[in-house]
């Protein structure tokens, strides 16, 4: 479908008339959705996704360029928003600063989604204390080569160590390959308390389930497990949120399960489509969250118990640089993901003999975060290979510079 001659509508959303640039403009072909359905779509799941996302200061992830191209990441709220945006200036380490969009009703969901914003990655604090996260993110990342059964496992053990240590577990897809446990906190610690829990609970999934999950920070380290990623609770990360559409061909919707609905479902059965008419049927199965508000003070406790986790070594060349423990190569630098994926097959076909002895967790294709987008790191992990037969580091096959042609201001 093309877009019609009519370059604009205007939804009528709870009294706010939101306006739909080029609404017939498909953006997931393979369903035939339009910008004008998804705008629709995010008023029709409000209630829920409001619950996610509503009222915390969001970053803009614009796919302007549509599903195939690389997103790019807005923190400045666009000048000229509509008064049903509110807004809350975040400060982050960097010195840098950015008022970002608040969004509090179905309106400003709309709105949102105009934007070319397909999932919703709000922060995890109220724009009312920008400095104690209400929220602890779990987030449940499975390396190649690992399946949902394991993915599962390590979900109900998180669900266990949570119990035990006085907090709820509120499961949802995320969208791709894996889960999210989202669990309501009293605003009373700040952000190096809350990442300090949620690593405390990841190495307790660990000690519970080896082999099965890591806390290990390092991909290379961490095998064919689920990694409990427990730095998406750093200040200055966002996750997608409940309901939040993701960027993949099949319109795939990040949806709250009941705990009883984890092992029998699977991520790709929720859609845009599906959601809708799930979330008509039934609800939003998260619609207690806000009722379950637990204390950290169990977690931070077994904290001490445990001691520090174990650091990486560095290097002694001044630096600080952290040495890792495993045999890496790098291989690329890209701009996009298909160019690291052809990059990592180019180097495959270089060095058959190697190829066949990795593993798939030993395949590093690493998303990076640069000044407005996503760049790819491509690395290979030789654990697997003789030490005789390991190729040396060689040339990169691409060295795209994320940071080229950047000026720095105290602002982002």
């Amino acid at each position: 479908m093309s877009p019609s001659k009519k370059s604009e509508t205007f939804l009528e959303v709870e009294g706010q008339e939101v306006r739909i640039s080029s609404p017939d403009k498909v953006v997931f072909p393979e369903p035939g959705l339009t910008k004008l359905d998804l705008a629709q779509y995010y008023v029709a799941v409000a209630d829920g996704a409001l619950r996610g996302a509503g009222g915390r200061p969001m970053v803009l992830k614009r796919f302007v360029k549509g599903l195939t191209q690389e997103p790019f990441f807005q923190k400045r709220v666009p000048e000229g928003h509509p008064d049903y945006i509110d807004t809350a200036t975040l400060h982050y380490a960097s010195g840098t600063s950015a008022e970002e969009a608040v969004v509090r009703d179905a309106a400003g969901l709309a709105w949102v989604s105009n934007l070319g914003c397909l999932d919703l990655n709000p922060h995890a604090v109220r724009a009312e204390d920008l400095d104690h996260p209400d929220e602890l993110r779990v987030d449940l990342d499975p390396m190649p080569g690992v399946d949902w059964s394991q993915i599962v496992d390590v979900a109900f053990v998180a669900r266990e160590v949570l119990d035990d240590h006085g907090l709820v577990g509120w499961p949802k897809t995320s969208g791709s390959r894996g889960l999210h446990i989202l669990v309501r906190i009293a605003p009373e610690w700040g952000f190096v308390d809350v990442r300090l829990a949620a690593e405390t609970l990841a190495r307790e999934v660990e000690n519970r389930a080896p082999g099965l999950a890591t806390a290990r920070w390092w991909k290379e380290e961490r095998g064919e497990s689920v990694f409990v990623d427990f730095n998406q609770n750093a200040k200055d990360r966002t996750v997608a949120s409940a309901y939040s559409i993701r960027p993949l061909p099949d319109a795939r919707v990040s949806t709250p399960l009941d705990w009883d609905e984890v092992r029998d479902r699977r991520p790709e059965e929720f859609t845009v489509r599906t959601v809708l008419a799930r979330f008509t049927e039934r609800g939003d199965p998260h619609e207690g969250i806000d009722d379950a508000v637990g204390s950290l003070d169990a977690l931070l406790a077994l904290a001490k118990k445990l001691g520090p986790a174990e650091k990486p070594p560095r290097s002694g060349d001044g630096a600080g640089r952290r040495v890792s423990q495993m045999p890496l190569i790098e291989v690329a630098r890209t701009k996009t993901k298909p160019e690291a994926v052809d990059a990592l097959e180019q180097w495959k076909a270089a060095h058959p003999d190697v190829a066949a002895q990795l593993h798939p967790a030993d395949e590093l294709v690493d998303g990076m975060r640069g000044s407005s987008s996503l760049w790819y790191r491509v690395r290979v992990n030789l654990q697997h290979v003789p030490e005789p037969d390991r190729p040396e580091q060689e040339p990169l096959i691409a060295d795209y510079d994320p940071w080229a042609g950047r000026q720095w201001h105290g602002r982002e």
